[in-house]
């Protein structure tokens, strides 16, 4: 039995330049000294994306630094690593990444129960200026009422 691990790293930015519209959970393809530095939650999802390279979806552009105690054996820090999905999930993004205006971002990292590494990924659309003109009034007001709240 695995304890709940507290690992959980987010890309902000996605839900604020893009609307999304399907969410999958993959599985990465990791070195050893990988795993060890998302564990000490020591990678970031900025500037991320995935691509299909042949029938395959990659991740491209992810930051996972190098472990501490690792040796000579260490990873590259920005290497592209392979997403595992179905058949099925694979044909139906790659179907919808060829429509245009359409792309694969990573929304989040985390450990599961089994103590394996996921990517959560999503199928979007980049937002227009008035739409993120519209999400930055939605977010103030929350705020606002939040803090009315409190009062």
């Amino acid at each position: 039995m695995r304890l709940k691990s507290d690992v959980n790293i987010k890309n902000r930015r996605a839900y604020f330049d893009y609307e999304i519209l399907e969410k999958y959970t993959a599985g990465i393809q990791l070195f050893g000294t990988e795993i060890k530095s998302i564990r000490e939650s020591k990678a970031s999802l900025a500037d991320t994306y995935c691509q299909f390279v042949g029938n395959e979806l990659w991740v491209k552009q992810m930051h996972i630094a190098e472990y501490r105690f690792g040796s000579y054996a260490n990873h590259e820090v920005k290497r592209d690593r392979k997403l595992l999905l179905t058949h099925k999930e694979l044909r139906k993004l790659h179907r919808q990444t060829l429509e245009s205006g359409k792309t694969i971002i990573p929304l989040r990292m985390f450990i599961n129960e089994q103590g394996f590494a996921k990517l959560e990924i999503a199928l979007c659309q980049g937002k227009h200026a008035y739409d993120k003109r519209q999400s930055i009034r939605e977010k103030d007001d929350r705020r606002e009422l939040a803090r009315l709240m409190k009062r």
